[in-house]
């Protein structure tokens, strides 16, 4: 099982400077998929490939330690149940992005703290505090105004504005999963690697369904094969790191990448991408980030009265 976060000043910069460069990797995932869609690539193939091409990445990374590397019953469940609630909210994103813009799809990746802490609750994985209940409900509230405010300017896309809220949702379980059935022994590289496989064989049949043929899209100009290498390249720091990550700190702190990759995302997708702010954001934004905050000052104060109780003798 992962570990939980320690009080070291090393492993809270270590967990630091990993939060800030997989939530930066993040955003910038969902950028080049708009850039993909823009060239009209197959979406799911796009994905699925470029996770596969991590994958085999990772796998050569892990080489030097072959030697620790095994397939039993335990790492082939981690690996595909862990992969498909990893592709999951990608494909998700990856497809929602066309309608409702890489702005609000990184937005929507600002919840999953509050998600998985909910779902920590409901595992008594931790207890069930008040304050921190208050921090859920507001970010709650901001993603509702949010999804409102884009449908009301989009036309027709409150359907996926509500769809993607459903992405917190599979990004908690994952991280909720990971930590649950870590398998102990395996060398990090080599686990990330067989997750990512798992992520593209969990992909596999909707895009054979839904983009049967289209696998040649992928390689047929320079512009479509330098999109795809440099989402690889994302995938495999972002992935090796968001692993490394959730080993360190555990889920509910690896959560907390959403809210990086909503405020770089959001960044990205306004200057770069051309994107229009949508209305009441401004509103949505503050709710998310001062139930954010409602949330991390009630952990801190968790923190501090436990390391205050006196030992038992």
């Amino acid at each position: 099982m992962a570990n939980t976060p320690t009080g070291h000043k090393a492993d809270v910069a270590k967990a630091l400077g990993c939060l800030l460069l997989v939530g930066t990797l993040l955003a910038l995932s969902l950028s080049v998929a708009k850039f993909a869609d823009a060239a009209e690539l197959p979406r799911l193939t796009f994905l699925m490939v470029a996770m596969a091409g991590a994958s085999l990445a990772l796998l050569l990374l892990s080489l030097p330690k072959r030697a620790r590397w095994r397939l039993d019953r335990r790492i082939i469940e981690y690996a595909l149940v862990s992969g498909i609630l990893l592709a999951m909210p990608n494909a998700l994103g990856f497809l929602a992005v066309r309608h409702v813009g890489a702005g609000f799809v990184s937005l929507s990746f600002a919840f999953p703290i509050l998600v998985t802490w909910l779902l920590a609750v409901l595992l008594r994985m931790e207890s069930l505090r008040w304050d921190r209940l208050g921090g859920v409900l507001l970010g709650l509230a901001g993603g509702v105004v949010l999804a409102l405010s884009k449908a009301s300017v989009g036309g027709g896309q409150l359907g996926w504005s509500l769809l993607i809220l459903l992405l917190p949702l599979t990004l908690a379980m994952g991280n909720i999963y990971r930590t649950w059935r870590w398998p102990d022994g395996v060398p990090l590289a080599y686990l990330t690697a067989l997750v990512l496989a798992g992520a593209a064989l969990g992909l596999l049949p909707a895009a054979l369904v839904t983009e049967s043929g289209q696998i040649g899209a992928l390689f047929a100009s320079p512009a479509a094969v330098g999109l795809l290498l440099v989402e690889m390249g994302i995938f495999t720091v972002l992935y090796l790191f968001f692993f490394i990550l959730q080993r360190l700190a555990g889920p509910v702190y690896l959560s907390q990448i959403g809210i990086v990759a909503a405020v770089m995302g959001t960044a990205i997708a306004v200057l770069f991408l051309g994107e229009s702010a949508p209305p009441n954001l401004a509103v949505a934004g503050g709710l998310v980030i001062a139930g954010t905050l409602v949330f991390q000052y009630a952990a801190w104060r968790a923190a501090q009265s436990s390391t205050r109780q006196p030992k038992e003798s």
